[in-house]
């Protein structure tokens, strides 16, 4: 379990880009950061791999202060996918995709195995493994950045809209295989989002965030679009509140059994 504990972040300008957040992301599930731009969200996300240091409040992990740890090792232990993939230009795919377990003292020969294995499980063609990002397309890259943040097996991940920069048929089906890898993985993931469609489809647990830095409202998709927060989080959904409901609802009734009863029983948590 990931949690803030009245946790800040004030920049030397006075700017409050998060204001005493009080949130848990529970483990093996997926927690969506969803809100405006300049709402802290990325901001929060960021803290938990130190990227950024809060100002005041405390972040831990499995209740281990993630300030006792070195923020290098931390980050290791940490899958990070981020918007446009980020991969090295000059590396060939499977070198991306095992860039963390060469950090870790791997074996060339095991991080590469390991590296087929993820482009695999991710849908990606084999024949792609001595390519090089431009070689390939906007959905394959990101593809490999989930590969590369899955690549040590990190029980955590953070993925900062991930999603966002391809086409929305394209988007959807990263979205299905997402969803699909984390059914196996059952991974803990903090993922940050603007658009509130993609966070009802992915999302265990919503936080929204309003500007400021303020935590709105956090619940589970089914709650969160029957009783929104009055004001900012009523406000964010909009009139189609209801739609998105009837859609959420349907996506669980064509679930198989098995993931059915894990959303279901999550949303009664």
């Amino acid at each position: 379990m990931i949690k803030f504990d009245g946790v800040t972040k004030r920049y030397p300008d006075g700017t409050v880009a998060v204001d005493d957040l009080n949130l848990e992301i529970p483990s093996g599930q997926i927690t969506v950061l969803v809100g405006p731009s300049g709402c802290g969200k990325t901001t929060s996300l960021r803290m938990i791999n130190r990227m950024i240091d809060p100002t005041s409040g405390v972040i831990t992990i499995d209740d281990e202060d993630i300030r006792k740890k070195d923020p290098a090792d931390l980050r290791r232990g940490i899958g990070y996918v981020i918007q446009h993939a980020g991969l090295f230009p000059h590396r060939t795919i499977i070198d991306n995709i095992a860039t963390v377990p060469y950090l870790l003292g791997w074996d060339k020969k095991k991080a590469r195995a390991t590296a087929m294995e993820l482009m695999e499980r991710v849908g990606l063609d084999l024949k792609m493994a001595k390519r090089y990002p431009f070689q390939l397309s906007g959905g394959q890259q990101q593809r490999v950045g989930v590969a590369r943040a899955l690549a040590a097996d990190p029980p955590v991940m953070l993925m900062d809209e991930p999603f966002s920069a391809v086409d929305p048929i394209v988007r959807k089906s990263l979205q299905e295989e997402f969803l699909r890898l984390q059914s196996e993985m059952r991974k803990t993931i903090a993922f940050v989002t603007h658009d509130i469609d993609e966070a009802v489809k992915l999302g265990h647990r919503i936080a929204v965030f309003q500007v400021g830095g303020v935590l709105a409202q956090h619940a589970t998709p089914d709650e969160l679009l029957a009783n929104p927060a009055e004001g900012f989080v009523r406000e964010f959904l909009g009139g189609e509140k209801g739609l998105r409901r009837l859609r959420f609802n349907r996506e669980l009734e064509s679930m198989p059994d098995e993931d059915a009863t894990g959303e279901v029983e999550a949303a009664e948590r």
